[in-house]
């Protein structure tokens, strides 16, 4: 249930990173005056790209080591409750 609401978080962040970077490239393009401070803001684009493309593969990470953890949790569970099933104790 939580998967679809991180999944939406990133893509807000994703969203409001890829917004920065228009603005960014609109001021480079209306406010520089050099060719060097447009290479200087075209370099400083191309580098936030590359960060949000790295957020986005720990993102994915991060979501792949949760998942595991839920399904060894899942399984730990079914032990206990065989477990305590076999011993005739409740688990609550």
């Amino acid at each position: 249930m939580n998967r679809g609401r991180n999944s939406s978080l990133t893509r807000a962040n994703i969203r409001l990173a890829f917004r920065a970077a228009a603005v960014l490239a609109l001021a480079a393009a209306v406010g520089c005056e050099t060719p060097k401070q447009q290479a200087n803001m075209a370099q400083a684009i191309n580098d936030a790209g590359t960060a949000v493309a790295a957020m986005q593969q720990d993102i994915g990470d991060l979501q792949s080591s949760v998942d595991s953890l839920k399904q060894v949790v899942a399984h730990q569970d079914t032990v206990i409750a065989k477990l305590a099933n076999i011993a005739n104790l409740p688990l609550h």
